[in-house]
């Protein structure tokens, strides 16, 4: 308990220490090799934040931007996880695949906006269409290496015991591929973020992305930040219940408290106590 309390005071320090150390770069307007004399001090942003946050246009620009992440991720995450696992079990699948998936993967999602342009009737649906591709690729590739890493040997038992592939899928394929999985969501959420914003900014109407662009070509520098920070405080939440969600499925999983080894007492505690083995005794002379 000590620990964690010492580890989210550490954690607001350095949050505290970050935001007075731009607070002291842009008051001064230092001018070294980096510039600040052009930066929005924390007071002008927290300013600026407050004014967005009692108007409506914020509000929607926010559930625009959650709707489209949301929508592409989810998509995203059913294909990656469906695709992935059908090329690690199947050769076919993998013959057929794998060369188109392998070609597309190193383009860029933000390269696909005159692709999305062109295929899709609005401009909604390009950003949930980019938005799901990058995070497809991450979900995609790390379900495949996790189905395949996993051992034979317990398809093999059960199949000794009567099952079936969709027994397999569903009780060894699936949930000993969990954790890596999730890995490839966590990775997937970042990134889908990253292409959701830019899109925004490329083609969108409305959303966080759009209104940071806004703010930008028409020198609101408050307003850039008020952008930004919201951004990231929304991938922050997201990227949290991805991995809050990987947690709940995979607490079969043996992991000690905060990821870290467990102490000595506590493992002193846990020991089984010593039981006694009874010493056989010695066997009887017979004297003739």
């Amino acid at each position: 308990m000590r620990a964690r309390r010492w580890s989210v005071v550490l954690r607001v320090l350095s949050l505290v220490a970050a935001l007075g150390t731009w607070q002291l770069l842009t008051s001064y307007d230092v001018d070294l090799w980096l510039r600040f004399e052009q930066f929005p001090t924390v007071t002008d942003v927290a300013r600026a934040f407050g004014d967005r946050v009692g108007g409506e246009a914020y509000w929607q620009d926010l559930t625009d931007s959650l709707t489209r992440i949301v929508t592409g991720f989810a998509l995203a995450a059913v294909l990656g996880v469906t695709v992935g696992t059908a090329v690690a079990r199947s050769r076919v699948a993998s013959d057929l695949l794998d060369p188109v998936l392998e070609v597309i993967r190193p383009v860029p999602a933000i390269a696909l906006v005159p692709v999305a342009i062109l295929l899709f009737p609005s401009n909604e649906q390009g950003i949930v269409f980019i938005t799901c591709t990058a995070a497809f690729f991450p979900v995609m590739v790390s379900t495949r290496h996790a189905v395949r890493a996993l051992t034979p040997m317990w398809e093999e038992a059960v199949l000794t015991m009567g099952g079936g592939r969709w027994r397999i899928l569903g009780s060894v394929v699936l949930p000993g591929a969990l954790p890596g999985i999730f890995g490839g969501l966590s990775v997937g959420i970042g990134v889908a973020w990253i292409c959701v914003i830019s899109a925004e900014m490329i083609s969108g109407e409305y959303g966080v992305g759009y209104r940071t662009w806004q703010d930008y070509t028409v020198v609101d520098y408050p307003g850039v930040f008020v952008g930004m920070a919201t951004i990231g405080l929304l991938g922050r939440l997201t990227s949290t219940a991805v991995e809050l969600l990987g947690r709940r499925l995979t607490r079969w999983l043996p992991r000690t408290e905060g990821n870290r080894p467990p102490s000595p007492a506590r493992h002193r505690a846990r020991a089984v106590p010593p039981v006694a083995v009874p010493v056989p005794l010695p066997k009887e002379r017979v004297h003739p």
